[in-house]
């Protein structure tokens, strides 16, 4: 959530900066402005009441013991006055000031200067290339054919327990998911994060503090009798964990890793882009989040591009880096990168990772504080990221390491398969 002390500092920043995510901010801006000001007006109008009352109130005392009866009951009079019309103004302060927050949330982050303009995924910025490309074969087979071929995953089987988009591992299949879960866990805790194990349920305030809510409700699976949502990703509960809190600087800088499985409808996908792996309902996925000084939090960034790159490496992918356009950028991140691996079978490129910095934008809705060196109360910074999601993972791993009638494991995840092939 944007600060006011922003929107009321410079609102002709925000306007032309939420532009590049092709987002028209001024009516709301104006709307946010509007009613920041009669808040504090009415605000400013209560606070002399309620001096004036208190006042009013000193002087009942005095003027029973003088024997002024009838003063003092006049004084009385005004003071149960001015409670009333204090309490109406309280009422509408906070009428003022629950729109104000209603509308405050509508606004999404802004750009960083590194984000250009851009309507979509056709105007993200290719930033590096690594790994060789396979040559293989015209009639190379795509994953869900491969899954099928040596019985490691089950569509048909998950429609039948659940639905489309809730797959079945099986044999060398769910060894290869459990392998990769740990072999991404132990990278991570190995460059510093520290492992969290965090419920896969999260509570209205948890799906608010990081931005899910209220913008992404139609994509979370909701347990209405319970009043909770499965989550997204486990940046949700992970992030939350330092809701309401205010952190040392000795405490900088906070990392953390959790596998969950991750929930999401994905309303309105459709098509070729969703068969087989390319778009679930539910996947595993590993995650990495860190809670940063802000003059520290790009540096972070680079940090965080870098080590998921090392994990890409030790897959031996092939693979590119994408900073996300305006338009193709997320309602919390101020910048984003896109890792893609190649599908060889499929002649396309599967986002496994994304990697992002939400500068104070989490962090204002969730309370998350740190004290500076001159005790000043600050907002962190917020950034998290894939390292790695498992879903496009796999299916890059079954098409593009296709070789003599198997499927060859990277040399780095062989110690967790326990199995160099599967064939």
């Amino acid at each position: 959530m944007l600060t006011l002390k922003l929107l009321r500092d410079d609102p002709e920043l925000v306007i032309r900066k939420l532009a590049v995510k092709n987002f028209d901010a001024k009516e709301t801006v104006d709307k946010i402005l509007d009613l920041d000001s009669r808040r504090r007006a009415v605000q400013t109008e209560n606070d002399a009441l309620l001096a004036q009352q208190k006042k009013k109130a000193a002087l009942i005392g005095g003027l029973m013991k003088a024997g002024n009866k009838a003063e003092a009951e006049a004084a009385k009079k005004e003071v149960s006055d001015l409670k009333t019309k204090s309490a109406s103004l309280q009422e509408e302060a906070e009428t003022l000031g629950k729109d104000l927050q209603d509308t405050l949330v509508l606004l999404p982050n802004i750009p960083c200067d590194l984000v250009v303009p851009g309507k979509g995924a056709e105007d993200n910025q290719i930033v590096k290339k690594g790994g060789v490309l396979p040559d293989l074969p015209a009639d190379a087979l795509p994953h869900w054919d491969l899954a099928k071929k040596y019985d490691i995953i089950d569509f048909d089987l998950g429609v039948k327990l659940t639905g489309a988009g809730f797959p079945v591992y099986k044999g060398k299949g769910a060894r290869l998911q459990r392998a990769l879960i740990n072999f991404f866990l132990d990278i991570n805790t190995a460059a510093g994060y520290k492992e969290i194990e965090p419920p896969v349920m999260v509570n209205a305030a948890s799906g608010f503090g990081t931005g899910q809510l209220p913008d992404k409700e139609a994509q979370m699976y909701y347990v209405g009798l319970d009043d909770f949502y499965l989550v997204p990703t486990a940046e949700v509960p992970v992030t939350n964990i330092y809701r309401d809190a205010i952190i040392s600087e000795s405490d900088f800088p906070v990392m953390m890793t959790a596998y969950t499985p991750c929930f999401r409808r994905e309303a309105g996908s459709y098509g070729k882009d969703v068969r087989g792996l390319n778009r679930l309902h539910q996947f595993d996925k590993v995650e990495i989040v860190r809670i940063e000084k802000p003059e520290n939090s790009y540096a972070a960034l680079d940090r965080m591009i870098a080590h998921v790159e090392s994990i890409v490496n030790k897959l031996e992918l092939p693979y590119r880096i994408l900073r996300l356009c305006g338009g193709d950028l997320s309602f919390t991140s101020a910048i984003t990168y896109d890792f893609e691996l190649w599908s060889a079978a499929q002649k396309r490129w599967l986002e496994i990772s994304s990697v992002s910095n939400f500068e104070t934008y989490q962090a204002n809705r969730l309370h998350l504080r740190y004290k500076d060196s001159e005790g000043k109360t600050q907002l962190c910074h917020t950034l998290n990221g894939s390292s790695l999601a498992l879903p496009r993972v796999v299916a890059a791993l079954l098409e593009d390491k296709q070789e003599d009638g198997g499927i060859v494991i990277p040399e780095a995840l062989r110690p967790y398969t326990g199995f160099d092939r599967i064939d």
